[in-house]
């Protein structure tokens, strides 16, 4: 039975890959994308989105959110260029966005959905928060919230990773809610590289989406070394979600209690992870993930790539 899913992301490169992963994945029944501001305004983040859908020939339902976060207003990222996916020549978009709110759409897929549903946030947590805030009925339709965000360290600032730093707040009324978490922070998606002569490999396959991404891909390994994230290739931290829902054997990771710092100051955004649950009278909200097995990985992108 195909996994239903709902992404929510703001592409970004890496969440490009993420919903061209997904589409090329027979196991998983894309129900719609949703889409927040982060790696850029909500604009441009909405206009990548019906690109990358339109490039891969998905069609599935897609709407905008949030333009700002509960905790305040979005500085958008610096890593993945003005329109947020520079260096790939895509299609103009093929479909329309629907005539509703993200969590709108979000509401009215859980509900028509007749099996529990797992979303999987790619950007900051607003959409998410809103609607379990808005619609708490809802819940129950969720059956898992697979993220990327977070860490036991930041990437933004010593304590705080660029998703959740982005609107603690949100994140806080997540890891609250009661839903199984699994949470593809930095300790993992560090570890998920991509280097120039595989980035070659997928651009060899022939495809224009393997084409297109070799091009994206080139972009955000040079301005992930110019901006001192890596020495030599590029964080493929949002398709680590899509790879654990289909094969989490690439993955290993330990239970913990996460709590979000939303008053602190060096601390802000802080995703603070007790393991086990050892300070937390042994309660667990969220499945950690720690490490990858990378050429593995590597190798189940080029295999669902090659599909196209």
């Amino acid at each position: 039975m195909r996994c239903p899913i709902i992404i929510d992301c703001d592409p970004g490169h890496d969440d490009a890959l993420a919903l061209l992963l997904a589409g090329a994945s027979e196991e998983l029944e894309l129900l719609g994308v949703t889409v927040v501001a982060g790696n850029q305004t909500i604009d441009k983040t909405l206009y990548n989105a019906l690109r990358v859908l339109t490039l891969a020939g998905l069609r599935p339902p897609v709407a905008a959110g949030a333009d700002t976060s509960l905790s305040g207003s979005i500085t958008p990222s610096n890593l993945m260029g003005e329109t947020g996916l520079d260096g790939a020549v895509l299609p103009e978009p093929g479909f329309e966005p629907e005539d509703m709110t993200a969590v709108e759409l979000l509401a009215k897929l859980l509900r028509e959905s007749e099996t529990p549903v797992t979303v999987v946030p790619l950007g900051p947590l607003t959409n998410i928060a809103v609607l379990l805030t808005g619609w708490p009925a809802l819940r129950s339709k969720i059956r898992q919230i697979v993220l990327m965000g977070g860490g036991t360290f930041g990437n933004i600032t010593p304590a705080a990773e660029f998703n959740i730093l982005t609107d603690p707040v949100a994140g806080d009324v997540v890891f609250r809610s009661g839903i199984p978490i699994v949470m593809l922070g930095l300790d993992v998606t560090y570890k998920a590289l991509i280097f120039d002569e595989e980035v070659e490999q997928i651009r060899n396959l022939g495809n224009p989406v393997s084409i297109a991404v070799a091009e994206m891909m080139e972009f955000y390994t040079r301005q992930s070394v110019r901006c001192g994230y890596t020495t030599e290739g590029a964080h493929l931290y949002d398709p680590c979600t899509i790879a654990w829902l289909l094969d989490p054997t690439l993955f290993s990771g330990r239970k913990a209690h996460v709590t979000v710092e939303t008053s602190g100051v060096q601390s802000h955004g802080m995703t603070v992870v007790d393991f086990d649950g050892k300070h937390s009278d042994g309660r667990c909200n969220a499945e950690i993930i720690m490490d990858i097995e990378r050429e593995r990985f590597i190798k189940l992108l080029m295999e669902r790539l090659a599909r196209y």
